[in-house]
């Protein structure tokens, strides 16, 4: 067991090492300091050690996103943050399971893994880019009117999170690069979405500020190393389907 552990350990880069303990600390700090929410807390480690997995490239990334999906858009629930809320209970949950399933079909071989990664890397075209953007302010305007008619909060900041989010959720489950761009954008709207609600609202659920946080910089560290990889992978000649 410890022999197995000491091996799996051995993937993760210093940095990896790094990130996870200094943001799991804070984040059980805020939790006493705070007298944040239990189920806040759970949340934030559950999400943190699930983008660090997909950062990796590993499937089990979404074991932990099961959880996370479940017990966030609850916490976004209570805030009134109804398009959060449903993005996760209806878009993000689901797309767990079938992550496992796509993942898994494109797995790699052990001896083709380069830093530990599971699956294959591929690239957006600028055919790709321009779809991506196209439906990013289709979608954004016509979720807007849905927030709007349902009396959300931030309307204009959560339609546009939720539509970049949806975006990137599927370019994740295809396994492109660019996920990580998308990410790095939607973290930023996000990090600005639960300040504004935690200082309008005097709620106390300061881990979902910190857990975003350590999604920014993990989606800019995710970024640099799919790009990586996917240099590695063409160079050696290796499959992209």
């Amino acid at each position: 067991m410890n022999e197995r552990l000491k091996g799996y350990l051995s993937q993760w880069s210093v940095f990896e090492k790094v990130w996870i303990t200094l943001f799991t600390g804070i984040t059980v700090y805020l939790y006493f300091a705070f007298e944040d929410t239990l189920l806040g807390l759970v949340s934030s480690i559950a999400g943190m050690l699930c983008v660090v997995l997909v950062a990796k490239g590993k499937v089990s990334n979404y074991l932990f996103g099961i959880v996370q999906t479940a017990t966030y858009g609850f916490i976004a629930y209570g805030y009134g943050l109804y398009g959060e809320s449903m993005l996760n209970w209806l878009f993000y949950f689901p797309t767990q399971f079938i992550g496992i399933w796509l993942w898994m079909r494109h797995s790699k071989k052990k001896e083709e893994s380069e830093h530990g990664e599971d699956v294959y890397v591929k690239r957006l075209t600028p055919k790709g880019w321009a779809v991506v953007i196209g439906s990013f302010i289709a979608g954004a305007l016509i979720y807007a009117e849905l927030l709007t008619w349902l009396s959300a909060q931030q309307v204009r900041i959560d339609s546009m999170a939720v539509v970049l989010s949806v975006i990137a959720q599927i370019l994740m489950v295809q396994r492109y690069a660019e996920q990580w761009v998308i990410w790095i954008l939607v973290n930023v709207l996000t990090i600005t979405l639960w300040l504004v609600t935690l200082i309008q609202t005097g709620g106390n659920d300061w881990n979902m500020v910190i857990m975003w946080t350590a999604f920014l910089v993990n989606s800019i560290y995710g970024y640099v190393n799919w790009v990586m990889l996917s240099k590695v992978q063409k160079a050696e000649g290796g499959r992209v389907s």
